[in-house]
């Protein structure tokens, strides 16, 4: 059986979004969708995300890491696929979806995508980093060279370290280049290796650095390998609220793909 896709990339990071509002794709095939993903026997991907209809909302993201498993949110998918959901003619400048981690806002004016994200109730320090969740759960550590850190073999290494359990979690190597804007290199687990950007994990670092009093700013620039994010939000007391991220997001091309792929 035959389907179309669309790929779709944030800042680098890059996405295959399938519309699957007749439910014609199969869900629960991990091996399809790690195949996917692949780069060199697929279509390639970071993820794999699924359009679908919900009542009460615009629509249903659901989301896949390359390695074929369901996984927590993405924020670059997210702000990909609020612009799949304006070409399909779904919604017009704003929409109001869910994702495994709840309700989304977002707006959209030309490729510019702002997704509103969850509120941080707390942060922590722990495994030698800071802890943010952010809709997904991120390390971030502090360093003078972001250049140097070899964030495959550092990344991995926390990823499966005994203090974040069989779970896991996603690692981010921060350098500040002024008090409102950081560099920010990210190991993304599911994926298994630097991303050219990741949309929770920026988050995560604003945050971090607000918390760890490294900037007073409540809208901090990223840096990332795939090109630039904005975050700003609310600090109430150790929480934080009103959280957006915002950046561009694009159509690469749309295609169709058989499922023996």
């Amino acid at each position: 059986m035959s389907f179309n896709f669309y790929k779709y990339q944030a800042t680098g990071n890059d996405f295959v979004i399938i519309d699957n509002r007749l439910k014609t794709f199969t869900k629960n095939n991990t091996k399809l969708i790690a195949r996917l993903c692949d780069r060199r026997f697929g279509i390639g991907a970071d993820g794999l995300i699924l359009l679908e209809l919900a009542d009460g909302f615009d629509f249903k993201m659901i989301y896949y890491n390359a390695d074929g498993k369901e996984s927590s949110m993405c924020g670059n998918g997210g702000r990909c696929i609020v612009a799949l959901a304006q070409r399909l003619g779904m919604i017009q400048g704003s929409t109001n979806f869910i994702a495994v981690d709840g309700p989304h806002k977002a707006t959209i004016q030309g490729s510019q995508v702002s997704l509103k994200m969850r509120d941080v109730l707390k942060t922590a320090k722990l495994g030698g980093g800071f802890v943010v969740d952010t809709g997904s759960p991120h390390c971030v550590l502090m360093r003078s060279d972001l250049s140097a850190v070899d964030v495959q073999f550092e990344g991995s290494q926390l990823r499966n370290s005994p203090a974040f359990k069989k779970e896991g979690i996603n690692v981010n190597f921060v350098q500040a280049l002024s008090t409102e804007h950081f560099a920010v290199r990210t190991y993304e687990r599911g994926v298994e290796d630097e991303t050219l950007s990741c949309g929770t994990g920026v988050t995560a670092v604003a945050i971090a650095m607000h918390a760890l009093k490294k900037t007073n700013k409540e809208r901090i620039d990223l840096q990332t390998n795939g090109g630039d994010l904005e975050v700003r939000f609310k600090a109430e007391n150790s929480t934080y609220v009103n959280v957006w991220l915002s950046g561009s997001a694009h159509c690469v091309f749309e295609g169709i793909t058989e499922n023996h792929i």
